[in-house]
C-alpha cells in the first residue's frame, strides 16, 4: 500500500474543500480500502465522511424516497418506508455482498464501486480502466463474466452493483454537493458507459461529494422486486439480474420501469421492453415477447454469449413474479 495522509471532516463544507484539493471520500471503505491494498489505487488523501449528517431516510415533498449518502445497505434494506413502496430496493441490497459488508457499506459507497473485473483488479494486466492507453486483456482474454451491453473496444467491463439497477430502473437522481453549490444528475447520466475514456466511471466533478439518492414518486399501486441469478447463492456478483417495477390499474399495464444488471457497463435500462409492455393485459406471452427485446444490441464475447439467452430469461422470469401471473 502507498503511504497516505488521513483527515476527518466535521462537515460537508469541510469535506468538499479537503475534496477539491485532491481528497478521496472514504466512508464504510468496503471497496477503496481493496483496491488500495491491491496497488489499483493509490489516493495521496483520504477524506473520512463517516460523522456526516446524511444518514436519513425521509419523504420528499413530491411523494418519493430520499435515501441519504451515509445510510447504510442494510438501513435502508430494513426500512419501513423502502421495503413498503419500493420493495426493490430492498430486495437488491439483501441480494447484494455479505452481512458483515452491508452493515459498513454506504449507499453512496456502493453506486462509486469499480468493477470486479479480474484483469482491472491484477496490476500486471492490460486495463484501459486503471491505465489509460493500456489496452484490454479481458477483450481476447477469458470473458465469461463481462459485459454485451454498452461495451467498447476499450472496456468490456460490467458495473457490479445491484442497488445501480434498482435505481436505474426506478429513475432515481442522485444530489451532489461541490464548491460550486448543489445539483442533481440523473441516475442515467451519473454512471458512465466506457466509451473511449473508461477511467471516467462517474459524472462527478472534482470536489464533489454524493450527499443523497432520490426516487421519485411512482404512480400507485406499484408492484417491484428484483431477481439475480449468479454462480452461487451467497456473496457472488451477478450473471445477470432485473429489476422491475409495474403500475397495473384496470387489469391494464399503464407504467413499466425494468433495468438489467450484470449484462451492461452500466445498470442497464431496458426502454425497448417497457414500451412493449405499456397498455397491455398482463400475460404470460406478453412477458415472453417483452423479455425478447432485452438483449437488443447485444455484443457477445467469445465466452458470454450464454448471457443474451439469460438475461431475455431472467427478464420474462422477473415479469412474470411481479406482474403476478407465475
Amino acid at each position: 500500500m502507498h503511504p497516505f495522509s488521513y483527515t476527518r471532516a466535521s462537515d460537508t463544507r469541510e469535506a468538499v474543500t479537503a475534496g477539491s484539493r485532491g481528497g478521496r471520500y472514504i466512508a464504510g471503505g468496503t471497496t477503496l480500502v481493496d483496491l488500495m491494498r491491491e496497488t489499483v489505487e493509490h489516493p495521496d488523501t483520504l477524506v473520512d465522511i463517516i460523522g456526516l449528517p446524511l444518514r436519513e431516510i425521509t419523504a420528499t415533498e413530491r411523494g418519493g424516497l430520499r435515501i441519504g449518502a451515509l445510510v447504510t445497505m442494510s438501513e435502508a434494506a430494513a426500512h419501513a418506508k423502502v421495503r413498503t413502496l419500493y420493495p426493490v430496493v430492498s430486495e437488491a441490497l439483501e441480494l447484494s455482498a455479505s452481512a458483515q459488508l452491508r452493515n459498513m457499506a454506504t449507499i453512496g459507497g456502493n453506486i462509486m464501486q469499480r468493477t470486479r473485473c479480474t484483469y482491472f483488479r491484477d496490476v500486471t494486466a492490460d486495463c484501459n480502466k486503471r491505465e489509460p492507453g493500456s489496452g484490454c486483456a479481458a477483450l481476447e482474454g477469458f470473458n465469461r463474466s463481462h459485459a454485451i451491453l454498452g461495451a467498447s473496444d476499450s472496456c468490456v467491463a460490467t458495473h457490479p452493483s445491484d442497488l445501480a439497477v434498482a435505481f436505474a430502473a426506478l429513475e432515481a437522481r442522485v444530489r451532489l454537493l461541490g464548491p460550486d453549490g448543489e445539483r442533481q444528475a440523473r441516475f442515467a447520466d451519473f454512471l458512465l458507459r466506457p466509451g473511449n475514456t473508461p477511467d471516467r466511471e462517474q459524472a462527478v466533478r472534482r470536489g464533489e461529494l454524493i450527499t443523497a439518492v432520490e426516487i421519485p414518486a411512482l404512480p400507485r399501486p406499484l408492484r417491484s422486486g428484483y431477481l439475480k441469478v449468479r454462480d452461487r447463492q451467497s456473496y457472488e456478483f451477478a450473471l445477470t439480474s432485473a429489476a422491475v417495477a409495474l403500475h397495473i390499474r384496470g387489469g391494464v399495464i399503464r407504467e413499466a420501469k425494468v433495468a438489467a444488471g450484470g449484462v451492461g457497463t452500466v445498470p442497464w435500462k431496458l426502454p425497448a421492453v417497457e414500451r412493449h409492455l405499456l397498455g397491455e393485459r398482463p400475460s404470460e406471452a406478453l412477458w415472453v415477447r417483452a423479455a425478447e427485446r432485452a438483449a437488443d444490441g447485444a455484443r457477445p464475447l467469445q465466452h458470454n454469449r450464454f448471457k443474451v439467452e439469460l438475461l431475455k430469461r431472467t427478464v420474462a422470469r422477473q415479469l412474470r413474479i411481479v406482474g403476478g401471473t407465475r
